[in-house]
C-alpha cells in the first residue's frame, strides 16, 4: 500500500469502466498533487469522454464532484477541486470509483498502482497505453452499449443501419484514437502550466 508521496512524484493510475465487455481501460500517469477536478478533466480526456454530465468521485462514504452539486442543499458532495490525490494516497486509499452521467451511470474503478518519480522531458498528465474505445455519449449506459455494439460490428443486425445513421460514423470499438486522447492531455498539461483551456476536441482529420 501506497502512504508516502513527495510533491514532485506521479501517480500510475489505472481507469477501468466497469459493466461492459470486453473491458475497456486505460492507464496514465499524473502528478500526485493533482486536485481530484483534474483528474475529471484527465479521466475524461484519457477515456474519450466529452465532459458533457455530472460526475463524482466515490471514496468509502465520501463523494467529491462539481461545486453545484456542493451547493444543493444535503447533498453531501465536496467541491473536488479541493482535494488533492496526494491527500488520498497518505490516507491508504488506492481504489476508489468515477461515476460520470447519472443517467447512464457510467462507473469507472480508479486504481492507483504505482508512485514514481517524475521523468525530465514528460509533460503529465499522460496516457501510457489502454483498450479499446470509450463508448459513445448517451447511448444508454452499460446495457444501452452492449445492444448498440451489436449492432453498429455486425451488417447483417436488424439495428445495424439504425446504430450507424445514430452515431454519424462507423465504430470501431478496437481503435482508441490515441491521437484524439493525447491531444487532450496535452491541453490539460498545457493548462496546468497557465496555457491553453484544458478542453476542446480535435478535429478528425481524413
Amino acid at each position: 500500500m501506497i502512504t508516502k508521496v513527495q510533491k514532485t512524484d506521479v501517480l500510475q493510475i489505472r481507469i477501468t469502466l466497469l459493466d461492459v465487455e470486453p473491458p475497456v481501460w486505460r492507464r496514465v500517469l499524473a502528478p500526485a498533487t493533482l486536485p481530484l477536478k483534474r483528474l475529471h478533466d484527465t479521466i475524461q480526456a484519457a477515456m474519450g469522454w466529452l465532459d458533457q454530465h455530472l460526475y463524482e468521485f466515490r471514496v468509502g462514504e465520501r463523494r467529491y464532484g462539481a461545486p453545484d452539486l456542493e451547493d444543493a442543499p444535503g447533498s453531501g458532495v465536496v467541491d473536488a477541486r479541493l482535494v488533492k490525490l496526494s491527500a488520498l494516497v497518505e490516507k491508504g486509499i488506492d481504489r476508489f470509483l468515477y461515476v460520470y452521467d447519472f443517467g447512464d451511470d457510467w462507473r469507472h474503478e480508479i486504481v492507483i498502482e504505482d508512485v514514481r518519480p517524475v521523468e525530465p522531458g514528460v509533460d503529465y498528465p499522460y496516457l501510457v497505453d489502454g483498450a479499446r474505445r470509450c463508448p459513445p455519449e448517451d447511448c444508454g449506459g452499460p446495457p444501452g452499449y452492449m445492444a448498440f455494439l451489436d449492432a453498429i460490428t455486425n451488417p447483417d443486425h436488424p439495428e445495424h443501419e439504425a446504430a450507424l445513421e445514430w452515431y454519424g460514423e462507423p465504430f470501431d470499438p478496437e481503435d482508441i484514437e490515441r491521437y484524439i486522447l493525447d491531444a487532450q492531455l496535452s491541453r490539460i498539461a498545457r493548462s496546468r502550466r497557465g496555457g491553453m483551456k484544458a478542453r476542446g476536441r480535435p478535429r478528425k482529420t481524413r
